[in-house]
């Protein structure tokens, strides 16, 4: 009996063992794995390379979710970002992680990947983008057979660029007839003069060429387009939001994401724009809260695009709230300015005096002043 009992226990032992091995098997077999592109371009000052923070920002999503990573660029091997911060909490959190960081400074040769080793693509933004990624045509095979196998494929900011060459097996453009977004001409002419003249188009324009249906928010608001499997975002504000559309379409439920600074800050921005006045008390009141310097100059460049009062009157109450927490001539000059344009004299004639009762020689405002 004893004996019979014996193995019994071996026998239930395999079979548990069984069990465990075949879970596992079947568990490494559902991990879902994201490939991810950077521009090689990057060549300090001369060359613009791909965007750290949209890296580091999607990559954590994945990474917080489970999914796999490869990374890679047209060339492979090291690639070299554009300048970029550190210390950022997001930054740092991925320059500490040892795997990542090895994958980024010996990156996979597009021409060597297998697409079908891929759920998913992940297009990083950065100016290089422009340069490179658009002429690589084992980067245009390897999205299309992601796609085509059911995959799917995400960008953000001028990661769209590695699109508009991309053709399906019936010869018609990826992007044609499809939802989509990137960078804006409007962006691009605000905060892209450096490398404008040396892109081969403009990412929108040759988005819509490709009969992209186009849609974009305001200025570096964050904007997702969704159409089906192919998920695009307007500028870097966007990339938490594409990636974790990447991780929904996965069939996975993401987990929830820390939302940094920055983001929370410009969320909140977004708010007021679209009309809710108690998302600037918000701002206003718990300033400890936000990135108040980033409200400021939000409202500093939405000024140079503003066309309607409404948009004056946004631009103006954003500066305003930011005025003493930046304490700068220059956008005391930009308010008391928009002030004027608003027909708000007193408010404006107010504005310049403070500024001179600071800066007694500050020529700008005793001029300005003078014409009230």
């Amino acid at each position: 009996m004893n004996i019979i009992k014996q193995q019994a226990l071996v026998l239930i032992a395999l079979l548990a063992t069984l069990l465990v091995t075949t879970f596992q098997v079947q568990a490494k077999t559902n991990i879902k794995k994201v490939l991810m592109i950077v521009s090689g371009n990057g060549q300090g000052e001369q060359k613009p390379g791909y965007e750290f923070d949209e890296f580091s920002k999607a990559y954590t999503v994945f990474n917080d979710n489970g999914v796999a990573v490869d990374i890679a660029s047209p060339k492979g091997g090291q690639v070299e970002a554009d300048k970029y911060d550190p210390s950022k909490s997001y930054n740092a959190k991925v320059l500490g992680d040892e795997a990542i960081m090895a994958k980024l400074n010996n990156t996979l040769a597009t021409g060597s990947v297998d697409a079908k080793a891929y759920d998913a693509v992940f297009v990083v933004g950065g100016k290089g983008a422009m340069f490179d990624l658009p002429k690589d045509t084992a980067l245009q095979h390897v999205i299309a057979e992601i796609y085509q196998q059911q995959g799917s494929v995400a960008a953000v900011c001028h990661g769209p660029a590695a699109l508009v060459n991309v053709k399906l097996k019936d010869g018609s453009y990826l992007v044609a007839n499809k939802a989509i977004n990137s960078f804006t001409n409007q962006e691009e002419k605000l905060f892209g003069q450096k490398w404008i003249n040396d892109f081969d188009f403009m990412l929108e324009d040759k988005l819509a060429e490709r009969g992209a249906k186009f849609q974009s928010s305001e200025i570096m608001l964050s904007h997702v387009a969704v159409d089906g499997r192919l998920i695009t975002g307007q500028n870097p504000t966007s990339t938490v939001d594409v990636a974790t559309a990447l991780v929904k379409s996965l069939g996975l439920t993401p987990v929830k994401a820390g939302v940094e600074l920055e983001d929370k800050t410009m969320a909140v921005i977004a708010k007021f724009i679209a009309g809710d006045q108690s998302a600037l008390a918000v701002l206003a009141k718990n300033q400890e809260q936000y990135h108040i310097p980033l409200v400021g100059m939000y409202g500093f460049y939405f000024l140079k695009v503003a066309d309607t009062t409404l948009d004056f009157e946004q631009s103006l109450a954003l500066m305003l709230v930011a005025q003493k927490a930046i304490n700068s001539p220059n956008l005391d000059m930009q308010i008391a300015k928009t002030q004027s344009k608003l027909g708000q004299t007193a408010n404006a004639k107010a504005t310049l005096n403070q500024l001179i009762t600071a800066k007694p020689d500050f020529k700008p405002a005793q001029d300005m002043l003078k014409t009230l």
